[in-house]
């Protein structure tokens, strides 16, 4: 009987194994988890009511989201593509050096940055789209995936050797603190110290790998077989 508990479990499997919608799966699983736990209907509501009032940044994520789809809405998709097919010489591994360039910035001052829902996806994946079409090819669907990928990648890369560089933020603190366990009491100016030239050779090797990656990919993808607009 205690299987029936992991019931969520399977639900999630089976949805995703089928193509379902994201939320609606995860959202039944929730429910049935709750119900066959034995939590009750009041107990799940009370559950979420809970956890929701000790996590209120979640709601900023959710602003993140109203906002975006307003903008997306009154045009901003569009606005961004165009602006990006005036700009000569534009491609989409330049503006994810630029992105990773701006990204550092925000980073060493440990403030975000809007991340993939606010700010990759509804700005920076049109821009990219936009530089593509003003050489004349029309985007294609395979390689704005794999762009997808690299401006992640560059968006971790970025936050994880730069956000250590503000002293006093969590990833200092954590190096901090492991150090001293192992017998060496450092202050967290030096850490930053150290870590600037590590954060700029980890920037500077990112972009040279994309730049590259960018250009093989836009041979792959709009060589003598590309589709001309």
């Amino acid at each position: 009987m205690e299987l029936i508990k992991l019931i969520g479990v399977l639900i999630v499997v089976v949805g995703f194994a089928l193509k379902l919608d994201s939320i609606l799966i995860i959202f039944l699983a929730l429910v049935s988890t709750a119900i066959v736990g034995g939590l009750g209907v009041g107990g799940f509501l009370e559950s979420v009511g809970t956890n929701f009032v000790a996590n209120r940044s979640m709601a900023i994520f959710v602003m993140v989201l109203l906002i975006t789809g307003t903008l997306e809405r009154n045009g901003l998709k569009e606005a961004a593509a165009d602006l990006m097919r005036k700009v000569k010489g534009a491609t989409a591994g330049r503006l994810i050096c630029a992105f990773g360039v701006l990204r550092a910035v925000f980073g060493a001052f440990n403030t975000g940055f809007g991340g993939v829902a606010g700010f990759i996806r509804p700005v920076f994946m049109p821009m990219a789209e936009g530089a593509v079409t003003s050489h004349g090819y029309e985007a294609n669907e395979d390689h704005m995936e794999d762009v997808k990928g690299m401006v992640a990648a560059m968006e971790n890369i970025t936050w994880f050797f730069f956000q250590v560089l503000f002293v006093g933020g969590s990833g200092g603190i954590l190096v901090q603190g492991t150090l001293a366990t192992l017998g060496y009491e450092v202050e967290l100016i030096e850490l930053a110290a150290a870590e600037i030239p590590i954060a700029l050779i980890a920037l500077v090797v990112a972009c040279v790998f994309f730049l590259i990656k960018d250009k093989k990919l836009m041979k792959k993808y709009y060589g003598a077989k590309g589709t001309k607009k």
